[in-house]
């Protein structure tokens, strides 16, 4: 199953609000002196509304035609860059159609302005939106009145299907066809409220068509015995809790440091929009840093634009999985609403997500995107032991995220903004293990036995994130530097010395690269045009982080459906078509992120934390008091001297500089002190 080439994909989740807007004209915004928001403003419920109702009128839409998205048609990037100046942009939505009784997938843009047009309107053959909720829901229906589905559970001992789970997972072009196929795996509850996916029913599997709702083939691989266990992770099943956990407050007597101007964002010199899409969830736009009186750009599009999920296992129920989370499911779509003191902790500011569902009626997905900021140790620290002075600054960075549950697995975006320049990129990956069954006391060379009867199948995650950069303009190269040793001889005697050697990536061809750690290998993206004030060029800093190849064989389904997984950085020019990597034209520059998600007994039935994550640093961009610039400590516990006691002694930074002068006297103590030790 291949995705739209373009942005967007899907909508719904259970957190969504539906909302009611009439199908009328939204004001016009898109002329110079009356625009009244910026052309990266998320549509609002009303643009969405008029959006699907100018698409009905003009192209007669059949009861069948489902909407997949609707949301902005972002801009030129020239248009955008240039505005208000630029001349007048007018307010579009791209969509994404599929109608149901054919199959067949369109993409549409509609002009918003006026009485509303369909600029573009074309068939995308061979091409399937993302799995939508209402296919998940109608999925598990379907089978559980399948008389053959029906017989295989009961072979199992299964015989009341209201306690069974059914996960469509999309089949993707492994079975050869274009038809929007799934292939439905199922576990089963030992009572209503339990964690099902302690018990998966192994060896069924169930091919379905989506546009029907047909069983075309029903596969049963042979009976697994059910696991005896429960895995239930609620609170109210666990017992007795740890009394040991006092609790942490989280304060900002003052408020705030950030402002926020609908989806424009201003934070300690750092500028920037945010969006978000069905898809992506959260988009990174215009990202500038004040730099005295000049405000420098850095990136103009940010967003995770693909993940996949390659299996392990050679078992028939588990070989054939792999699941790309974005294109084929979409993690906008399926945002969690985020809860205070839960999923952020502090002062958070909130920001709502707009989708569509279905029908193309808009949908809130409230608090979906969380806004703080945090302490984040130390920024820098120096002890002058000659004068016994400390200068210390503690970090605060700025914390975007969201959270996104696909199937049993939870995945946290998060997007850090340092103080000193840099900016962090992380996922968490959490939720509930994926299971299989297998006989009790077996084991498998593919998979980690985490109960009796039950394994959790070997599995890797890559995350791929599309960087459209503007480092001090739009015109950047990308350097790959390589640490050397010096060969020993007249240029290094002792055999210590390495330099550094920088190859500038020219060819797309040869821009596919991967990482290296015994050359620690970092990549930086120049404007060659731009020096700072020691004639360099400047430049950020491309730190790789948490990374591994891929485990699947090069003429495997899931590197030929995938073959962004191959490598760790790709570099190609800009083309706004194109923001996944899976499309048929190559995308900006990429960088992929990657993890062996092993599996272990003492996290049943939970997903135990993980991360992965990227750091851009800033390397000649920024003048060197950047992060000295920052204050002493901005909260009560950095502004106390602690009393010294006689087991220790014990000292906190003070708001000011800490000095304890060195008197003669100390001097000739300290000598003393030390003559008598030798």
């Amino acid at each position: 199953m291949t995705e739209p080439v373009n942005t967007g994909d899907t909508l719904t989740a259970d957190a969504a609000t539906p909302l009611t807007a009439d199908a009328t004209p939204p004001v016009s915004t898109g002329a110079p002196g009356g625009m009244k928001v910026h052309p990266l403003e998320p549509l609002s419920a009303e643009e969405i509304t008029w959006a699907a109702s100018v698409l009905r009128r003009d192209k007669g839409l059949a009861e069948s035609v489902r909407f997949s998205t609707v949301e902005l048609h972002e801009p030129p990037k020239a248009a955008v860059l240039d505005w208000p100046l630029s001349a007048p942009l007018a307010r579009e939505a791209f969509v994404i159609l599929l109608d149901r009784a054919d199959g067949a997938c369109y993409e549409a843009v509609v002009v918003l302005d006026g009485e509303g047009s369909v600029g573009s309107y074309r068939h995308l053959p061979g091409v399937q939106p993302r799995i939508m909720a209402e296919e998940f829901v109608e999925c598990e229906q379907m089978l559980k009145g399948d008389p053959d589905y029906l017989a295989a559970l009961a072979k199992r001992g299964i015989t009341d299907p209201d306690l069974v789970m059914v996960d469509p997972w999309s089949a993707g072009s492994f079975d050869g066809s274009d038809v929007r196929l799934a292939r439905a795996l199922s576990w089963v509850r030992s009572r209503p409220g339990d964690n099902g996916y302690a018990r998966p029913v192994e060896g069924l599997v169930a091919l379905v068509d989506l546009n029907t709702m047909e069983v075309i083939r029903l596969e049963d691989h042979g009976v697994t015995p059910l696991p005896p266990e429960d895995g239930n992770y609620r609170q109210a099943d666990m017992g007795d809790l740890r009394e040991d956990v006092k609790p942490i407050e989280i304060t900002q007597p003052e408020g705030v440091s950030f402002t926020v101007e609908g989806h424009e964002i201003r934070w300690q010199k750092w500028r920037m929009r945010i969006g978000f899409t069905a898809r992506e969830g959260l988009v990174l736009h215009t990202v500038a840093y004040q730099d005295g009186e000049e405000l420098r750009p850095l990136i103009y599009r940010a967003s995770f634009s693909e993940m996949v999920v390659p299996y392990g296992d050679v078992s028939p129920t588990h070989a054939w999985k792999n699941a790309f989370d974005i294109g084929e499911y979409g993690l906008g779509a399926l945002a969690n609403s985020l809860e205070l003191g839960c999923d952020c902790l502090g002062e958070i500011t909130y920001f709502d997500a707009l989708l569509c569902d279905a029908a193309g009626n808009p949908q809130a997905i409230k608090n979906a995107i969380c806004l703080h900021e945090e302490d984040a140790s130390l920024l820098w620290k120096h002890v002058d032991w000659r004068t016994n002075e400390t200068e210390v600054r503690r970090s605060r960075r700025l914390v975007l995220s969201f959270v996104a549950t696909v199937g049993n697995y939870e995945y946290g975006y998060y997007w850090y903004f340092q103080q000193d320049g840099a900016i962090e990129v992380e996922v968490k990956l959490t939720g509930i293990l994926s299971t299989g069954a297998l006989a009790v006391g077996e084991s498998s060379p593919h998979a980690t036995v985490i109960a009796p009867g039950l394994s959790a199948p070997y599995h890797q995650h890559f995350f791929n994130v599309r960087m459209d950069m503007m480092v001090d303009g739009p015109r950047n190269s990308v350097v790959e530097v390589d640490s050397e040793p010096v060969p020993v001889g007249s240029e290094n005697p002792l055999g210590n010395a390495f330099i550094t050697r920088e190859t500038l990536l020219g060819s797309e061809a040869g821009n596919a690269r991967l990482l290296d750690q015994s050359r620690a290998r970092y990549w930086k993206i120049v404007n060659p045009g731009v020096t700072n004030r020691l004639g360099q060029p400047v430049a950020y800093k491309l730190e790789p982080g948490n990374n591994s190849m891929a485990m699947a064989q090069p003429g495997s389904s899931v590197v030929a459906r995938s073959g962004f997984i191959t490598r760790h950085l790709w570099v190609t020019k800009y083309d706004p078509r194109s923001v996944s990597p899976r499309a048929s034209t190559p995308t900006s520059t990429q960088a992929g992120m990657g993890c062996r998600h092993g599996s272990s007994p003492t996290g049943r039935p939970r997903t135990p934390m993980w991360s992965s994550g990227t750091r851009w640093a800033t390397i000649t961009f920024l003048a060197p008091r950047t992060g000295r610039s920052c204050p002493w400590g901005a909260s009560a516990s950095c502004s106390s001297r602690w009393v010294s006691s006689s087991a220790t002694r014990r000292w906190t930074c003070l708001r000011r500089r800490a000095t304890r002068p060195a008197t003669a006297a100390r001097r000739r103590a300290t000598a003393g002190r030390a003559a008598a030790r030798r």
